[in-house]
């Protein structure tokens, strides 16, 4: 049996069925509600390794957990004075509800210059920052990667469908397109052509890539009855160059496994030929961060690896994703969002700490977003029904 039809039996194996499938107001809450939950999870160790989390920690982390410096957050690390940990969200979750807030305003499919007409004023108008405890501008938050949007767009005037070439390619985009999946619901293909395009005044190359891809899972586990393995299907059909063949590299490890402690090595050394930052995280190499077609972002594969290994369970996916370490909290934000879109369950306490330690109604973007969905979907409809008329009357068939 070849690798690629071995892994395809395993992902069809009865172990990885779908969760029960709620309709698409509750899935696009639990996608979000989970994103910011994993986000929340995942911010404190984010950056440090298995094998360090567990001696910080005591163990594997199991919920909410304080920050690694305790009293020390805000000066430990200067270029991140930031209180991540006692249940507070990252840019993650800041950028994918200022994306939310711009779906609010277009109410319907987005494209670069919406981003340059509505994203960047919201990140530039004061509201309230978990991390930072105060009323702040998002941009003061948000990571040097994602500034470069508003500066190039801002300040620069650059084209927005051009403003992504030159910045540092890694998952800032792909970590906030969740909600273009939401939008697009069902439609894998739509999702991940949308999220090309709204990530292009923010990345290029694989991170752009890696955004559409994401949106496309997200998309795909919206679907009733869909699994983790036609998630990943349905990744692996958009997925170009080595995006798709580090998702394959993975998935192929990740179904041989039911539980995350056995998976954290090997799914690290499976997704490391196609990442750049290097082994260790904190210090990247050389070529880091680069355009490649190649190479991918790690925090993807790594998420849908997690989704096979959790067998969509939302409390499993994304503790696994929180202990794999590295960039934990933008795969626990990515893992969390397709499990929660499959209908996982998110754990009611974690969202009850994580909205009243970062003071957020975290259900209220969702309701925004399922409200826009039906409206973008009317007017598809719309544009659909007024397209096959006019390709009818031209074909001569009506």
């Amino acid at each position: 049996m070849t690798p690629t039809t071995a892994m395809e039996a395993a992902l069809s194996a009865p172990h990885l069925s779908s969760p029960t499938t709620p309709g698409l107001d509750e899935r696009v809450r639990r996608a979000l509600v989970g994103a910011a939950v994993g986000d929340a999870l995942g911010g404190p160790v984010e950056g440090w390794t298995p094998d360090q989390i567990a001696e910080r920690h005591g163990g594997r982390v199991t919920g909410i957990v304080g920050p690694w410096f305790g009293e020390d957050w805000r000066t430990a690390r200067p270029i991140a004075p930031y209180h991540k940990g006692d249940g507070h969200v990252t840019d993650d979750t800041l950028m994918t509800h200022a994306l939310i807030r711009v779906y609010d305003r277009v109410r319907d499919h987005l494209d670069a210059y919406a981003v340059a007409d509505h994203l960047v004023p919201d990140l530039l108008s004061p509201r309230w920052i978990p991390e930072l405890e105060a009323d702040a501008l998002p941009l003061q938050r948000i990571f040097l990667a994602e500034k470069w949007i508003v500066a190039r767009l801002h300040y620069g005037h650059v084209d927005p469908r051009e403003a992504g070439a030159g910045n540092i390619v890694n998952c800032g985009a792909a970590m906030y397109m969740a909600p273009v999946g939401l939008v697009n619901a069902g439609h894998p293909e739509a999702a991940y052509a949308e999220a090309l395009e709204v990530a292009a005044p923010h990345q290029s190359s694989y991170g752009r890539e890696a955004a559409g891809v994401f949106a496309a899972a997200v998309a795909a586990a919206c679907r009733p009855g869909a699994t983790p393995g036609t998630v990943v299907d349905a990744a692996l059909s958009t997925a170009r160059d080595g995006t798709r063949s580090a998702i394959e590299a993975v998935a192929e490890v990740a179904v041989r496994h039911e539980d995350f402690e056995t998976a954290l090595a090997p799914l690290r050394a499976a997704v490391e030929p196609f990442d750049t930052v290097g082994p260790d995280y904190r210090s990247p190499s050389l070529g880091a961060r680069r355009p490649s077609r190649l190479h991918a972002i790690e925090e993807l594969p790594i998420a849908l690896g997690m989704l096979l290994v959790g067998c969509g369970d939302y409390r499993r996916t994304v503790l696994g994703s929180v202990n794999y370490g590295r960039d934990c909290d933008s795969i626990a934000t990515m893992s969390g969002a397709i499990a929660g879109a499959l209908g996982g369950e998110v754990p009611a306490d974690w969202a009850a700490t994580v909205a009243e330690a970062s003071r957020l109604d975290l259900d209220a973007p969702a309701r925004v977003l399922a409200q826009v969905a039906r409206e973008v979907f009317a007017r598809d409809l719309e544009r659909r029904r007024a397209h096959e008329q006019a390709f009818g009357a031209l074909a001569g068939e009506r």
